[in-house]
């Protein structure tokens, strides 16, 4: 298994969480009604390369559906997904388990880059500046910014990922702040830029803000 990533203290989230309420009452207001955040509290039982493969499956798909071929696709690596047997595996089968060609070709990528150590995956974490693991991932075909955004945030635990390109974090903030029309990526983007170095913990929120009926 690879090195993992080192998990943040239920107590140093407390203050994170805090220190935002502090800078915005709406934002407070989400943090009181909701769990704490989990980012980079939760131990990772899978490896970082199985994590980005599991984001390619997930791209454009329903949670459920997901789900089930990513389930295919372990059953087809022999229980295990390591690049080694990925890179086995056929593009008939992968597309039986209902992998679509483009993510097939994305995670054989994936897979070689792993191989012939271009990227060492499994210790993507040892990397401290976010913006060279996000070049170095999105340099891979198939490999854009949402997939590197959620394997920064739920894998390596990285609290400063602001991933402007997810529409359940744009809607979030919309109801947050009650917004009357879509907010933009790029409008996001600098709304954002206050709540550094902890964004991947207002994104959570923004989540969780949709879950409220």
């Amino acid at each position: 298994m690879p090195e993992m990533t080192p998990l943040l203290l239920e107590r140093q989230m407390k203050k994170i969480v805090k220190e935002l309420s502090g800078r915005d009452k709406r934002l407070a207001r989400v943090i009181d009604s909701h769990p704490l955040c989990t980012v980079g509290r939760n131990s990772k039982p899978i490896s970082h390369f199985e994590s980005l493969v599991e984001s390619v499956i997930s791209q454009q798909l329903a949670v459920k559906a997901a789900d089930t071929i990513h389930a295919r696709v372990v059953t087809l690596a022999g229980g295990r997904i390591s690049a080694g047997r990925i890179a086995k595996i056929s593009e008939t089968s992968m597309r039986t388990a209902g992998v679509s060609g483009a993510k097939f070709k994305t995670i054989q990528g994936l897979a070689q880059a792993s191989i012939t150590k271009s990227i060492n995956i499994n210790k993507l974490h040892q990397i401290e500046d976010d913006q060279i693991i996000f070049e170095k991932l999105t340099s891979l075909w198939g490999i854009g910014p949402w997939t590197v955004d959620m394997f920064m945030m739920f894998q390596l635990g990285r609290l400063n990922i602001w991933p402007t390109g997810d529409l359940g974090v744009r809607r979030g903030w919309e109801k947050i702040y009650s917004l009357k029309e879509e907010i933009t990526p790029r409008e996001l983007e600098k709304k954002g830029e206050r709540f550094a170095p902890y964004r991947s913990v207002v994104a959570w929120y923004c989540w969780r803000a949709l879950e409220n009926k």
